[in-house]
């Protein structure tokens, strides 16, 4: 009987490792795309690069205003304000461009995409 509860203990705990190795497997490969990674993304395919380019700062957009506004109902200052404003998907891109263009001086290569596309909404949508 002791050898079986061991057991089932090790099944456990073996579980519980690979559990933990599973999730960290998904932490790291689920990182913020660079700025390099999205200009290769869109010259590796001649036809629909830019179309991938366009979906990926639609979500980094979205996912920027979405910790934006978690962040103010934690209580925190906001750094976009829309006020009333229309931001709407096709605006992404040219959003991201005028930022690297503005500031690309302040951007390396292996910056993530997401950093500039916070910097762009909160200078066209800044709170007063």
């Amino acid at each position: 009987m002791t050898q079986h509860r061991f057991f089932s203990v090790s099944l456990a705990r073996l579980a519980s490792w690979f559990f933990l190795l599973c999730s960290l497997f998904v932490a790291t490969t689920a990182s913020a795309m660079s700025i390099r990674e999205l200009r290769g993304l869109e010259l590796s395919d001649k036809k629909q690069g830019a179309i991938y380019v366009q979906y990926y700062l639609v979500g980094a957009m979205e996912g920027v205003l979405e910790a934006n506004s978690q962040s103010v109902r934690s209580g925190a200052k906001p750094l976009i304000c829309l006020n009333g404003r229309r931001l709407e998907p096709r605006m992404a891109k040219p959003l991201y461009d005028g930022e690297l263009q503005r500031n690309k001086d302040l951007y390396e290569a292996d910056m993530p995409v997401q950093l500039v596309m916070l910097n762009a909404l909160s200078t066209a949508y800044m709170c007063s």
